[in-house]
């Protein structure tokens, strides 16, 4: 008998399960609502969200404050002074060593000077003063033909060679227009190491540029890129055509000229050198007052004193350079210098290295005393010298200047 109940109770309940599985298929609306079902429908159905608060940024210029760490005042002050350079120059065409033969140009024909095409490339600069004057690379503007200007308003203009100065690697370019942006020069001799920069120019041709950096090393020298090194080095991105561009402080004010890269690649590795502004400053005012940069001379071929040479020149510290040769006739040769000689003094002020001696020399000017003190044999000796101007470069003194 229970046994006959149970097989009508499971039969029955596996009815009603197939029923309310037909239902909840085909008719689910038959069915009574769930409150949690209800709850999950509703969490999925945009038509109940409430509406979402959002507050949005206040539109620029509207007296929001500006995003923590962020330098676009220093880029907006700087970047209309910076322009875009274009040149072009024409070079002689590569001809075949066979064109060199008389007889060979005279059954096949040629030239004898052979073709020339026409070659463009590009740099930056900075608008200096209203008047129009740029400063920029003297490697940006050698031996162009052509050169010209695009300023960041979309003027574009032809601008002339006021003069350059391949020592330093910087040259003075002038645009006639009006209204010319010029920028703020800043004071690189109060930069300390760490402070934070900003590297504006038109890299590769993409377009002017903002890079952002430290400044990573300042008095940069011996590195081969000019006869007078005093870089300021940085890891602000720099690459090619940025050269002759700015490299500003926080504030847009010119910190340097932007001038070259050290890379094995020829694109940033984060080293990058600029010139520092005071000193492209003194170069731009006398190329504009003379067409040329004049410097001191005193005919001094310097070395390096190592820790040896220091310890066998009985020196007290590791200080001076020697002269290891005097130009014959020079102020130097004439004034009683020798080679073997340790130069440790001009004027009163400390010589470190050959290139803070070559810096020295240069500030003088022609015609000046100036009183030398070397040591030698071990003996302090002080030595009055007549500044020459320096040989343009190229020449021998004594060459017609």
């Amino acid at each position: 008998m229970l046994r006959h109940l149970w097989l009508i109770f499971a039969q029955t309940a596996t009815i009603c399960i197939a029923v309310w599985f037909v239902v909840a298929t085909l008719k689910p609306e038959w069915l009574p609502e769930n409150p949690a079902n209800r709850a999950s429908a509703n969490a999925s159905a945009p038509a109940d969200l409430k509406p979402v608060t959002v507050t949005q940024a206040a539109a620029e210029g509207s007296g929001a404050p500006r995003p923590v760490g962020s330098y676009s005042e220093a880029a907006q002050a700087a970047i209309p002074a910076v322009v875009n350079i274009f040149t072009s120059k024409e070079v002689k065409a590569p001809q075949h060593p066979f064109m060199n033969d008389p007889l060979f140009r005279h059954f096949f024909g040629g030239d004898e000077r052979g073709a020339t095409r026409r070659t463009n490339s590009l740099g930056s600069g900075v608008v200096v003063s209203p008047q129009g004057y740029i400063l920029t690379n003297y490697h940006v503007i050698e031996s162009a033909d052509e050169i010209e200007v695009l300023l960041n308003d979309k003027r574009r203009a032809r601008a002339r060679i006021v003069g350059g100065d391949p020592e330093t690697d910087l040259a003075v370019i002038k645009l006639d227009l009006p209204d010319v942006p010029a920028i703020v020069f800043g004071r690189p001799e109060v930069a300390k190491v760490g402070d934070v920069v900003l590297a504006i120019g038109n890299p590769l041709g993409v377009g002017q540029t903002v890079t952002l950096g430290i400044v990573s090393a300042l008095g940069r020298s011996q590195l081969g890129i000019a006869q007078y090194e005093n870089f300021i080095q940085t890891d602000a991105a720099i690459n090619p055509g940025n050269s002759g561009g700015a490299l500003v402080d926080s504030q847009g004010r010119l910190l340097g000229i932007n001038t070259a890269i050290f890379s094995r690649t020829g694109t940033s590795a984060g080293i990058g050198f600029a010139i520092p502004a005071n000193m492209a400053r003194q170069v731009m005012e006398q190329i504009i007052a003379n067409g040329a940069v004049t410097r001191g001379f005193l005919g001094i071929e310097p070395q390096e004193i190592t820790a040896e040479l220091a310890e066998s020149f009985k020196l007290p510290r590791d200080q001076g350079v020697l002269v290891s040769g005097i130009v014959r006739g020079g102020p130097a040769d004439r004034g009683g210098m020798r080679p073997g000689d340790v130069l440790v003094e001009l004027d009163g002020s400390p010589i470190r290295d050959p290139q803070s001696m070559m810096n020295q020399i240069a500030a003088f000017k022609p015609g000046e005393a100036v009183r030398a003190k070397v040591i030698r044999q071990g003996q302090v000796a002080e030595l009055n010298l007549t500044v020459a101007k320096r040989p343009r470069p190229g020449r021998r003194p004594g060459q017609n200047e």
